[in-house]
């Protein structure tokens, strides 16, 4: 292998890679990242034995060749040079790779060809175009709902579902919250047929990492979802998960029950409420309280060690139930996922599902589990979604 190449055509990719690859664990062939030349381009690739990262880039290929480097090692001394061109060249006689610029010379020990394994293929019939900035915003107002938990579970994956007449849902569950953002798009929902897709958390962030506010180009196959740029130059691939998704359908239909009565209050003032009443809460007791009226709440928490917390604000509420509790940490966080001023809170009862939805977050919606109030010293639990 005899390449040239500039070092700010490569190192956004270098970078992508080694985000990947494993620091310390795994065999040797998964800490490198791989350097392809062929046909006036050079392939940068690296993989963790799941997620795939492929980008093509623009080389003078003087010899072609493949060849796998020590992943971090390279990237770190690339990034550090200053930008100019790159000589990498295969050293016959000792079997390293060189690596010159300008009076810069280095060695670099390699992984042989012989032990690459192919990398997936971007699947190029029935391919779906899609906003990259649209993506990584639903995937920022979903992620956060995720368990974290066992991830042999549905619950700890990332679900896109269409859900007929072109329109798609994509959502995450963690037992006691729920986030959903619904959305059309014809081609998606008719590319899966009535297929759902399970992407498991530990993958969202590097998809997340790889997007760009550009179009992308979306396709699947039995085993894998592929994300690749429209100029083909990058492609990012993850593993599908298997798992049968729960049917979210049953606690989204509670909030259309006739029971159902909204609160309605302002978004910037609730989370500057419960910001302040966070330090009041303990391990032992880690919610608030709401109190409700028609045109007040009051908030309160109190911690054995801290003290006591009391505010009200300005509220609209008409339903029958006067008092609720909250986990403050998980409500402020949802809050700060939404954009509008003003919310509704979708209460079905003192202990069932409340849904969250804002004037201006169109068809997004998240729905927390209240803490069970359950003696006179306002103990509480979590219930399950």
């Amino acid at each position: 292998m005899k390449i040239t190449v500039n070092k700010e055509q490569i190192i956004e990719g270098l970078l992508k890679a080694v985000s990947i690859i494993p620091a310390k664990s795994g065999t040797q062939y998964l800490r490198s990242i791989w350097l392809q030349a062929e046909q006036g381009k050079i392939a940068i690739m690296g993989t963790d034995a799941n997620i795939e990262f492929t980008g093509k880039y623009d080389a003078i290929v003087e010899e072609e060749g493949i060849v796998g480097v020590q992943g971090r090692a390279f990237v770190d001394l690339v990034r550090q040079l200053p930008s100019g061109q790159l000589h990498l060249a295969l050293d016959a006689s000792n079997g390293n790779l060189q690596l010159r610029q300008g009076k810069r010379r280095y060695t670099l020990p390699i992984s042989n060809a012989e032990w690459f394994q192919s990398f997936s293929v971007f699947p190029e019939e029935n391919s779906v175009m899609w906003s990259g900035d649209f993506f990584q915003e639903i995937l920022d107002r979903v992620t956060f709902c995720i368990s974290d938990d066992d991830p042999m579970e549905a619950i700890n994956c990332l679900c896109l579902r269409p859900c007929g007449n072109g329109r798609m849902d994509i959502c995450g569950l963690n037992g006691h919250q729920f986030a959903l953002v619904s959305f059309m798009h014809d081609t998606l929902a008719g590319r899966l047929a009535g297929e759902s897709i399970l992407i498991q958390k530990k993958y969202i962030q590097d998809i997340k990492k790889w997007l760009s506010p550009d179009e992308i180009e979306l396709n699947i196959n039995e085993k894998r979802l592929y994300l690749r740029n429209l100029d083909k130059t990058e492609m990012l691939s993850v593993p599908r998960s298997v798992h049968d998704y729960p049917d979210y359908g049953v606690f989204m239909g509670r909030l259309e029950g006739e029971n159902v009565r909204p609160l309605r209050i302002e978004r910037k003032e609730l989370m500057d409420a419960l910001g302040r009443i966070l330090i009041f809460n303990t391990d032992q007791d880690r919610c608030t309280y709401l109190d409700l009226q028609q045109t007040e709440i009051h908030l309160s928490a109190q911690g054995q060690d801290v003290g006591t917390a009391n505010e009200s604000m300005a509220a609209d509420y008409s339903g029958a139930i006067e008092r609720i509790a909250f986990p403050t940490r998980n409500l402020l966080d949802i809050l700060g996922h939404f954009n509008s001023q003003n919310l509704e809170m979708l209460l079905t009862d003192a202990e069932g599902p409340c849904g969250i939805r804002g004037t201006d977050d169109a068809e997004y919606t998240v729905i927390i589990m209240p803490m069970k109030i359950y003696d006179t010293n306002n103990d509480s639990y979590e219930d399950d979604v």
